[in-house]
């Protein structure tokens, strides 16, 4: 696996512009478009919380574990969203893709499968993983769908895992792509944004 450094990604009409402290005020007004920050199981800041969280997301580049980004919708010219590459395996080749939210304008669009397209992309080609791993909380039925309709395989359920935010903990639904199911999962990624050819 080569070693990940900031890059940005840009096509089907989204840019994924490497997440800096600028970023703080437009991803702020997309959190608030939809309260984001109200979802019991979403990573989401509140608004005013929104540059402590992109310290903490380049804190995480810096430890080499993490590499994020800020998501700008092309045809609004507008910052809608973030996500990242995290629990960043080398040995293994893999990384995952996650900490990903969007204002809620631009939630059941081409924006997130823009995205994942772009980020499996640079992660099979440039990156050469070997796996892809997705996860959400077993509260998130929607991101579970949306993870599924990527063509992503579920491995199964991490029980207790991780603490949400208001206190109660979790169980993970952890899913994958592995680089021989990469070329089906890319076809189908195309046809569903093939408006943007």
């Amino acid at each position: 696996m080569q070693p990940l450094a900031p890059v940005q990604l840009e096509g089907f009409g989204v840019r994924l512009e490497p997440l800096e402290p600028y970023h703080a005020e437009p991803l702020s007004r997309a959190a608030s478009d939809g309260k984001l920050w109200e979802l019991r199981y979403t990573s989401v800041p509140e608004p005013s919380g929104t540059l402590e969280y992109i310290t903490t997301a380049l804190e995480g580049f810096r430890g080499g574990h993490m590499l994020p980004w800020a998501v700008r919708d092309l045809v609004s010219d507008e910052v809608v969203g973030t996500t990242r590459y995290h629990d960043v395996v080398p040995a293994a080749g893999r990384v995952e893709i996650g900490y990903t939210w969007y204002a809620a304008r631009v939630q059941s669009t081409t924006v997130n499968p823009a995205c994942k397209l772009l980020l499996l992309q640079h992660a099979f080609a440039t990156l050469e993983c070997g796996a892809v791993g997705l996860r959400t909380d077993i509260l998130n039925v929607r991101s579970q769908r949306a993870i599924e309709k990527l063509g992503a395989q579920r491995d199964g359920v991490i029980r207790h895992n991780h603490q949400r935010r208001d206190g109660t903990v979790r169980d993970t639904v952890m899913y994958s792509i592995l680089r021989d199911e990469w070329p089906t999962v890319e076809r189908a990624l195309r046809e569903r944004l093939h408006v943007y050819g």
